[in-house]
């Protein structure tokens, strides 16, 4: 047997152990990516595994790679909505924050392992970071629904900061091994690794759109595959001129994953899953690496660090900030205690090896216990810490699955799947009365094993399968009416025009969308319009009700077939669909 089908078979064996254990996950209430690292060091050349290939350099390669890929997938699954919502107070966590962090937790390791100031600075920067792939799994995968805001600040603090841990890092060992002055040579590798990675990752997720729909391949299964490669380009080419791949590979992700492009769907489905594989992988093979007598030596240091970083440091680092953006006490302490790290700092702690330093060894080992702690403890108890301080809410009303029009790739519309649940507001109600957004058709409704034709009587019920065809700027309204609770707020919804017939109800409008019009609830659009405006009504007739403009957008005859419901703030200007 050769040498590479004996790591076909060993590769293949720790993954599929991998997936095995993430099914083990919820029930031990510890984060998959804490079992990931078990499993390595189990399989390791200081345990019962005895697999001992595993060198710093391909762990360096292989990890680097395997980040890249999670960084890509988080960024395509990043809406830009939530970047403008969180950018300042999460751009400041990314940089300010990792700096602080890293200056207290610095100080405190140097003194502990009696390490120079330089060796203890140098670790506090590797653990520096929060770790994206750990804070994408909880979050996204452990079915933790927290407010968008936290959510979103959590999610785009994690995804950015590790370009400043890297530049950290770096630039400490350079003043350790190479005698680079810090000053004005640091303040320039930084603005070159941020102003590159930024660039890079802008031009080419921007270009890369273009040519993906111009592009006509001959098989559809190509198109996600050329995604993947537009990502790796960004990373490969801010890294050669001197930027942060990392910064590049994730912006070029929200560009493309923001765009409309063909076969979208499938392509979020296949870095999903390449965005799993890369994270089994990565941190079974990050396990390989350590010695579990390793861990036992520096245990007492370690836990010393690591109550420094989660009880001082991260609170130091993230309240000041958050505080400044009018965040509430309970906030600014869950996204203290969600400081998870991961993958980040031990692939960092593998540069002292590449660069030759002293301690390189026991700045690894307390790095991996720092991290196994923070990830254990952390990770396993964000749910409650959430619950406890109030933050959680409903799951959101996400579809089942979108389903693609693949024949018509450049069509501007979407096939989506509603599954009703108990206590969503449109069971039990006729489908006539659910105010669909103009334009959107119910295509089919399934219930058990039967086909059930979608008229206007039909009655929907808990449990039914509705497939919706929709523009996708209606799909926020769409998500409101079947989502999961009676108690839908208008501020929850999009600040953009609602197109809906003439002859929807007050009632019905309030039921799905929670906009008040009038008392009467048996009022149609069309008679509010006429018993509020005197003349005749014409195109672009409006009126207020509230801090809701209607304006008449569509007529046959005397007859209003669509009224545009445009909330009070929006831009006017750009509402048409």
């Amino acid at each position: 047997m050769f040498l590479v089908d004996q790591l076909i078979l060993l590769g293949a064996a720790l993954i599929l152990i991998g997936i095995a254990s993430s099914k083990l996950s919820a029930r031990l209430g510890l984060p998959v990516l804490v079992l990931f690292l078990l499993i390595g060091i189990l399989a390791g050349d200081g345990s019962v595994g005895g697999i001992s290939f595993i060198t710093p350099d391909v762990a360096h390669a292989l990890g680097t790679l395997a980040l890249a890929i999670i960084l890509f997938d988080g960024g395509l699954q990043t809406q830009t909505t939530s970047i403008k919502r969180v950018w300042k107070p999460a751009g400041l966590l990314a940089t300010v924050g990792v700096l602080v962090t890293a200056l207290i937790t610095g100080l405190v390791a140097g003194y502990v392992l009696g390490l120079t100031l330089m060796e203890g600075l140098l670790l506090g920067a590797i653990v520096g970071s929060t770790d994206a792939a750990a804070v994408f799994s909880l979050l996204r995968n452990a079915g933790i629904y927290i407010r968008e805001r936290l959510k979103a600040t959590l999610e785009i603090e994690s995804a950015s900061n590790d370009p400043m841990a890297i530049f950290l890092t770096v630039g400490l060992l350079e003043i350790l091994v190479n005698d680079m002055k810090p000053g004005t040579g640091l303040l320039y590798m930084f603005l070159l690794q941020m102003g590159v990675g930024a660039a890079v990752g802008l031009s080419v997720g921007w270009l890369a759109v273009r040519i993906i729909n111009r592009i006509n391949l001959v098989a559809s299964g190509l198109y996600p595959v050329m995604v993947a490669a537009c990502g790796l380009l960004a990373f490969g080419l801010a890294a050669h001129l001197n930027g942060s791949g990392f910064l590049a590979i994730f912006l070029a992700g929200v560009v493309i994953g923001n765009s409309r492009f063909v076969f979208q769907r499938s392509t979020f489905l296949f870095h999903d899953g390449l965005a799993w594989l890369s994270q089994i992988t990565m941190f079974v093979m990050l396990g390989l690496l350590i010695n579990p007598t390793a861990l036992l030596e520096v245990w007492l240091e370690g836990l010393i660090i690591a109550a420094v970083l989660i009880i001082v440091a991260r609170p130091l680092a993230v309240v000041p900030i958050l505080a400044c953006f009018g965040y509430r006490k309970r906030e600014m302490a869950l996204v203290s205690w969600v400081g998870l790290r991961g993958s980040v700092p031990i692939i960092l702690a593998i540069f002292p090896f590449i660069f030759g330093l002293p301690n390189a060894a026991l700045i690894f080992n307390v790095v991996f216990f720092v991290v196994l702690i923070s990830a254990t403890i952390q990770g396993s108890t964000l749910a409650l810490v959430a619950r406890k301080l109030g933050l959680t809410e409903k799951p959101p009303a996400l579809p089942a699955a979108t389903l693609e029009i693949t024949s018509l790739g450049d069509i501007d519309a979407d096939i989506v799947e509603y599954t009703l649940g108990a206590e969503c507001q449109a069971a039990g109600r006729r489908l006539s009365q659910a105010a669909l957004p103009d334009g959107t058709v119910v295509a089919m409704i399934t219930r058990n094993n039967q086909v059930i034709p979608p008229r206007g009587s039909t009655t929907l019920l808990a449990g039914d399968h509705l497939f919706i065809v929709l523009r996708p700027e209606s799909r926020p309204f769409v998500d409101s009416v079947f989502s999961q609770g009676p108690e839908k707020s208008s501020s929850q919804l999009p600040n953009h025009e609602l197109r809906l017939k003439g002859t929807t109800t007050v009632g019905d409008i309030y039921s799905s969308y929670g906009i008040q019009l009038a008392a009467d609830n048996h009022l149609t659009l069309e008679g509010l319009l006429r018993r509020t405006v005197s003349e005749d009504l014409q195109l672009d007739t409006s009126i207020r009700s509230g801090d809701v403009l209607l304006i008449v957008r569509d007529m046959i005859g005397s007859r209003v077939v669509t009224v545009g419901l445009i909330p009070h703030g929006a831009d006017q200007g750009n509402t048409s669909h």
